[in-house]
C-alpha cells in the first residue's frame, strides 16, 4: 500500500452531518459498503447505490420483495423434518444503468482523470445526488450529475434524473439506458451470512421496445413467478437529437446521441416500474407495469421529488430523534430510520427481510430479527407498515400449522428462516429447535394491539395468530410430576447454547403468549368460538403460564439462561485469539454448545422485552453476569445491551453500544455490509436512545419513562406515536419534557410518577441512578468508547 492509500483508507468514507450521509470521494476499496448504505427502497422494490454506469461495482442488486428462485437444501444425512429446498432472492432486472460514452470514450471512473465525484444520501427528500467531474483519456471533461429516487407513494415506481454538461469544449456523447437481466454476480465467498448465487434464473417471456418504452417479462425456472419491468423517458437537449431504441431478452436499451458545445446540457428523465406475481397472467402484469409507467409519467419528475418530501416530511414529524454531544450517534439515528422505514414503508403485505431490499444478506430472508427489533420502531413511528408486516404473518399461517402438523404439534409453527412461509433452514438447532419465534411474533402482534387500539386488526389478523401460537406452547411444553410448566429441548436467542431445556427468555415470551391468547379470546368470545377456543383450553393457557419455570442460580445469585447453563465451563477468552472472532466460523458448535459462552444478549434481552418479571437487584446483577460471557458475535446484541446497560446504571457503557449498533454500516463494523444492512441494527440506534437513554417502555395501555443520559450526550428529543397521540419527550441531564403534539391525550409515567399529558407540556425532574462498579466484557471483546475525557481516561472505568 502507497503512502497515499494508506492516508485514504484512513479517512472517514462518509462525512457526518446531520440529515444526509455524504461521501465526498469515490473509495475504490469500500464501493459495496457504499452501495449498500446508499441504497433505495419502499419496502416492494429495491435497488442498491451501485454506479450509474454500471461498473465498476462491488455486488450490483434490484430486488423485489418476496421474487425469489427455488434451490436446493442438500443435507449431510437425511432426516425426518429437514426442508429440501431453500429460497434465495434474486437480482431481478436492472433499470438503473445509464451508459455515456464522450467522443467514443466509455465513461469509466477507472480511467482518464476524476477531478470530482460525491454522492449524498439525503434523508429528507428520500433522494441519492451524484455529483461528477471527469476528463476521458481523449482530454474531453464534462460534469455529470444524477438525481434517483424510490417512490415511497407510487409502489411500482423508481425514477433517474441524469444531467451531461461539456465543461471547457465541445463533445459527442452518446446516452444508452438500459434494463438487464440476468447480471454477472460476484462470488459471495463461504461466509454463511453471505447468500447463494444462482446463475441466469430468469427466462424471458416477452420483450417490447416503442418509443422511449421498453419492457422486459420474465419468470424464475423453478419458482415459476412472474417479473416485468419497464422504463419510459423524457429527454431534453439540443435541437439535433437522434434517439432509438431496441429490446432482446435479456436487454433492453434506449440510446441518445447529441453533440453538447458548452453551456448545453443532455438531460434523461428514466421513469421505471416493477411488478411480479405468483398468479397473474403476462397481459396481466404487461398491463401492469405499462400503467405505473404512465401514473409516473403524468406525476412528472419534478410532481414525484415532492411526493417524496411530502411523505418524509409526515414520517419525521412523528419519528425524528435529535441528539446533542454526539454527532455520529445523530447522524446514525436518522440514517437508520430512514432505512427502518424503506424496508416496510410499501412492503404491503409482504416480509421485512434481514437485509430490507438493501442486498442479498442470507438469502434474502426473514427472521425474528423483524418482529423483535424492527416493529417496535415502526409501531411507534409508522404503524401502518408494523400492521403490513404482521398481516404478512398471518398469511403464511396455513403453512405454519402445516409445519406444526409434521413436527407432532398443535397450533402454528412459524418458520425460523423463509422468503414466502416454509422453512429455510437446513440447520435445525439454531433453526426449527428455534421456537421463540412463535411468541416474537404474537408479542409484536400484542405490542401493535396496544399501541393503537386497533380492534379490526385484533379481531381480523391478530388473535388468530396469538392463539395458534399459544396452542403451540401448550403442546411443546409439559406439567412435571411437581406441577411445574417446563419448556425443553428448545435454542433461545443465544445461537452457542442450542438444545437447552427452560430457556428464560422463550419461558418468559411463552409465558407473556399463553396469557395474551386467554385475554384476547374472552375479549373476543365469537372469533374465539369459530377457532375452537374452548373455556377449558383458555385456562390450560393460564395454568401453564402460571406455572412456568423460571431456572435461577442460588449459588451465584444470578438467572440461569436456561437450565444448569450456570453449570457448564466457561469459554477460555483469555486463550480465543481476537482473529477468531466470530467464533462459530472458527470453532465447532459441538464445543460451543457445552460452555458458558453467549453470541447474543439472551437472558439480557429478557431483561429488556420481559422487565416484569425480574427485581431492580436481578436485573443488576443478571446483567453484569451475562457481561463477562457474552461476545457480541451477532448484530442483534448491542443494542439490547445499550438498552439494558442504560436501566441498571451504566451509562456510559450504555453509550458505548449504542455506538457500536448505530455504526454498525456505516462503519462496517463487521466487515459484511457489502451484502447488505443490518435492518435490525438500524432500527437498535432508535431502541437505544429511545428506550435506553429514555427509558421508554409501554404496554397495558401505559406508556413508561425513565430517562438518564451519559455524559457525552448533552440533549435527547424524541417523537413517537402512541393510541392516536403524537408526543415529543425532551431530556437533558436535569429535567425531562413532555409535550403532546396532537391528539386526545394520555396518562403517562416518569420514573414512577403519574403525569396527565394534555394542553400544556410537563416537566419533571431526573431522578440519578445509583453507580455501579463498571461490569468486564469476555477479554477483546469491550465495545470501544465514545467519550474519553481530557485526560485519556474511559469513564466507565474511572
Amino acid at each position: 500500500m502507497t503512502q497515499s492509500e494508506g492516508q485514504a483508507a484512513d479517512r472517514p468514507v462518509y462525512l457526518v452531518e446531520p440529515w444526509c450521509v455524504r461521501e465526498p470521494e469515490l473509495r475504490m476499496d469500500r464501493l459495496a459498503q457504499s452501495e449498500s448504505v446508499f441504497a433505495l427502497s419502499n419496502g416492494h422494490l429495491g435497488i442498491r447505490g451501485n454506479l450509474d454506469e454500471g461498473e465498476p461495482h462491488g455486488l450490483p442488486g434490484t430486488y423485489l420483495n418476496s421474487f425469489y428462485e427455488q434451490r436446493p437444501l442438500p443435507q449431510a444425512e437425511v432426516a425426518y423434518g429437514y426442508p429440501e429446498s431453500g429460497q434465495t432472492v434474486i437480482n431481478v432486472t436492472n433499470g438503473k444503468v445509464i451508459r455515456l460514452l464522450v467522443d467514443d470514450e466509455p465513461f469509466d471512473v477507472r480511467y482518464g482523470r476524476c477531478h470530482h465525484h460525491e454522492r449524498t444520501l439525503d434523508l429528507r427528500t428520500g433522494t441519492l445526488t451524484r455529483h461528477v467531474e471527469w476528463t476521458s483519456p481523449a482530454d474531453r471533461r464534462i460534469k455529470v450529475t444524477s438525481v434517483r429516487m424510490v417512490s415511497l407513494t407510487q409502489r411500482a415506481v423508481a425514477a433517474i434524473c441524469y444531467d451531461v454538461e461539456p465543461v471547457d469544449a465541445a463533445v459527442r456523447v452518446v446516452a444508452q439506458s438500459e434494463l438487464v437481466a440476468n447480471e454477472a454476480l460476484p462470488d459471495g465467498g463461504k461466509d454463511p451470512r453471505s447468500s447463494a448465487i444462482l446463475e441466469s434464473p430468469l427466462v424471458s417471456e416477452e420483450h417490447v421496445a416503442n418509443g422511449t418504452k421498453v419492457l422486459l417479462l420474465h419468470r424464475t425456472r423453478k419458482s415459476d413467478l412472474r417479473m416485468a419491468a419497464g422504463m419510459s423517458h423524457e429527454i431534453e437537449g439540443p435541437g439535433s437529437m437522434a434517439i432509438d431504441t431496441e429490446s432482446s431478452q435479456d436487454v433492453g436499451r434506449l440510446t441518445v446521441a447529441t453533440r453538447l458545445e458548452p453551456g448545453q446540457r443532455l438531460r434523461i428523465i428514466k421513469y421505471l416500474a416493477y411488478g411480479w406475481s405468483s398468479q397473474r397472467s403476462r397481459p396481466a402484469l404487461h398491463d401492469q407495469v405499462v400503467g405505473a409507467l404512465a401514473g409516473a409519467r403524468q406525476t412528472g419528475w419534478e410532481g414525484l421529488l415532492e411526493e417524496q418530501r411530502t411523505f418524509l416530511d409526515e414520517f419525521w414529524c412523528g419519528a425524528d430523534v435529535e441528539v446533542d454531544g454526539d454527532a455520529e450517534i445523530q447522524q446514525a439515528v436518522r440514517f437508520g430510520l430512514f432505512h427502518v422505514l424503506q424496508a416496510g414503508a410499501r412492503a404491503e403485505r409482504r416480509m421485512i427481510p434481514a437485509k430490507g431490499l438493501t442486498g442479498p444478506g442470507y438469502d434474502g430472508h426473514t427472521f425474528w430479527d423483524t418482529e423483535t427489533f424492527v416493529l417496535p420502531v415502526l409501531t411507534y413511528t409508522s404503524p401502518g407498515a408494523a400492521a403490513d408486516a404482521l398481516a404478512w404473518r398471518h398469511m403464511t399461517l396455513p403453512l405454519a400449522r402445516e409445519r406444526a402438523v409434521q413436527l407432532g404439534l398443535r397450533g402454528a409453527t412459524f418458520p425460523w428462516r423463509t422468503i414466502r412461509g416454509h422453512e429455510c433452514s437446513g440447520y435445525w438447532p439454531a433453526g426449527t429447535a428455534a421456537f421463540h419465534i412463535n411468541a416474537d411474533i404474537a408479542d409484536a402482534v400484542v405490542r401493535y394491539v396496544d399501541a393503537t387500539q386497533d380492534e379490526r386488526f385484533e379481531r381480523e389478523t391478530g388473535l388468530e395468530m396469538v392463539v395458534e401460537t399459544a396452542r403451540l406452547w401448550r403442546s411443546l411444553g409439559h406439567h412435571d410430576v411437581g406441577g411445574v410448566f417446563r419448556i425443553d429441548g428448545v435454542t433461545g436467542p443465544d445461537e452457542y447454547s442450542a438444545i437447552a431445556d427452560n430457556n428464560i427468555y422463550t419461558n418468559l415470551m411463552a409465558r407473556r403468549n399463553l396469557e395474551s391468547a386467554a385475554d384476547m379470546a374472552m375479549r373476543h368470545p365469537d372469533l374465539a368460538d369459530r377457532l375452537g377456543v374452548t373455556t377449558e383450553e383458555a385456562a390450560s393457557w393460564r395454568d401453564a403460564a402460571a406455572a412456568m419455570l423460571i431456572p435461577y442460580d442460588d449459588r451465584l445469585g444470578v438467572h440461569s439462561q436456561s437450565e444448569n447453563f450456570t453449570n457448564h465451563a466457561r469459554w477460555d477468552f483469555g486463550a480465543t485469539k481476537p482473529d477468531h472472532y466470530p467464533l462459530l466460523l472458527n470453532f465447532p458448535y459441538f464445543d460451543l454448545y457445552r460452555k458458558q459462552v453467549v453470541k447474543q444478549a439472551d437472558l439480557v434481552l429478557a431483561l429488556h422485552l420481559c422487565g416484569e418479571a425480574f427485581t431492580s437487584e436481578q436485573k443488576t446483577r443478571d446483567f453484569e453476569y451475562y457481561e463477562g460471557l457474552t461476545v457480541r458475535d451477532s448484530s442483534l446484541s448491542a443494542q439490547t445491551q445499550a438498552v439494558v446497560a442504560a436501566e441498571v446504571g451504566h451509562l456510559e457503557l450504555a453509550h458505548d453500544y449504542l455506538g457500536e449498533t448505530a455504526l454498525l454500516d456505516l462503519h462496517d463494523l463487521n466487515h459484511n455490509t457489502r451484502d447488505g444492512l443490518h435492518i435490525a441494527s438500524m432500527a437498535g440506534a432508535w431502541s437505544g436512545l429511545v428506550a435506553g437513554f429514555g427509558g421508554m417502555r409501554a404496554g397495558g395501555g401505559t406508556l413508561r419513562f425513565a430517562p438518564r443520559l451519559p455524559g457525552g450526550i448533552s440533549r435527547l428529543a424524541f417523537r413517537m406515536r402512541y393510541r392516536g397521540n403524537r408526543l415529543r419527550v425532551e431530556v437533558t441531564a436535569e429535567s425531562a419534557r413532555y409535550e403532546l403534539l396532537d391528539g386526545p391525550g394520555l396518562k403517562l409515567w416518569h420514573h414512577g410518577q403519574e403525569v396527565t399529558l394534555a394542553d400544556e407540556p410537563a416537566e419533571l425532574p431526573i431522578e440519578q441512578v445509583p453507580s455501579h462498579p463498571a461490569p468486564i466484557q469476555p477479554a477483546g471483546r469491550e465495545p470501544a468508547p465514545r467519550r474519553i475525557d481530557p485526560h485519556g481516561r474511559d469513564p466507565r472505568r474511572t
